[in-house]
């Protein structure tokens, strides 16, 4: 089997991943992407997306992800299908594998590998999660589009509960659904959700189906525990806060992770603990998990990938804009 060199080896695509390769391709890095299972990231799921700087009228995830990627492309970017499905990070050459087949040796990898949020699994949650319809897991993202309505948030941590907070003061009423008979937050955060007028927090409370027409969600229908009984609660949005999952576990064995299997970096850089191994996005974030954040810690990446391989020599620094990405982009800010 042959072996591809190449100078950066982008793992993962979204905002994060494609800003990586945008800003590593005009540093002459001659960066390759492989996109993973689900090229564009968890944006390719949402259907509008009003927050990100410079879209006025907004974008659809698709839509933008599309524009990232072919931004990337057109600084020459080797943006690839395929996934990374082991890596050896033991030796002074990275070593990934694609599709269990492929080998690559790569002298800089950038892991934009993301987290996945977790979900009830219900088939009626992932219908109307598909269709766009009612369901999201970014009160964040999304709760701008129920203003005014009323809405059902699931979970009983930290987030959800800063979460249903955040709701409350864009929704008429915050339904928050929690499993048990007490909240798994601190104190502090479940104080400031029960002492919020329009959010009515039901114990002991179970999904049993999102329910719905061709348009979208129009409300829950919820089982006590322990009393068994039944009954539905009508609301347009359907908001699952129990966590998510960092697509990080083919790197366990070389990077440090945290407890949830976040990545930990060095603060205020995307280094890990490997040199020459950086982190951007959700992979590592655990806090804003946001697209213009993922987008920002992607160009940090590319900025310490540069930096890493000019401190090896490995890039010549006697022409214009290698060595250092701010040749060129001082000048057109004062423009």
């Amino acid at each position: 089997m042959s072996v591809e060199k190449v100078k950066c080896l982008i793992i993962g695509s979204g905002p994060a991943g494609y800003t990586a390769a945008i800003y590593a391709a005009r540093a002459n890095m001659a960066p390759v992407l492989y996109q993973g299972q689900q090229p564009g990231g968890q944006l390719t799921t949402t259907n509008e997306v009003e927050n990100f700087p410079g879209y006025v009228d907004g974008v659809t995830g698709p839509e933008m992800m599309v524009q990232l990627m072919k931004q990337a492309q057109r600084f020459d970017t080797d943006v690839r299908d395929g996934w990374v499905t082991k890596v050896d990070f033991s030796g002074d050459v990275h070593k990934a594998w694609i599709n269990g087949e492929k080998e690559i040796h790569a002298e800089s990898i950038i892991i934009s590998t993301g987290a996945s949020a977790k979900y009830l699994g219900l088939p009626s949650e992932q219908k109307y999660l598909k269709m766009g319809g009612g369901v999201s897991a970014c009160a964040v993202c999304d709760g701008f589009f129920y203003r005014g309505q009323e809405v059902v948030i699931v979970g009983a941590g930290d987030s959800a509960c800063e979460e249903a907070h955040y709701l409350s003061k864009l929704c008429k009423k915050v339904t928050m659904l929690v499993r048990r008979d007490e909240f798994r937050a601190s104190k502090i955060m479940a104080a400031r959700v029960k002492k919020t007028e329009n959010i009515e927090i039901l114990f002991n409370t179970e999904t049993v189906e999102v329910l719905g027409d061709d348009v979208g969600v129009t409300g829950a229908r919820v089982k006590n525990n322990v009393t068994g009984e039944e009954h539905d609660i009508s609301a347009t949005g359907f908001f699952v806060a129990i966590g998510h999952k960092p697509n990080t576990d083919i790197f366990k064995e070389y990077l440090k992770l945290d407890e949830t299997g976040y990545i930990i970096n060095t603060p205020g850089t995307s280094k890990t603990n490997v040199p020459g191994v950086f982190v951007s996005g959700d992979a590592a974030d655990h806090v804003y998990r946001q697209a213009i954040t993922a987008a920002g810690t992607g160009c940090m990446a590319a900025l310490d990938a540069e930096r890493y391989l000019a401190s090896k020599d490995e890039l010549p620094q006697d022409e214009p804009g290698v060595g250092s990405t701010y040749v060129d982009e001082v000048p057109a800010a004062r423009q």
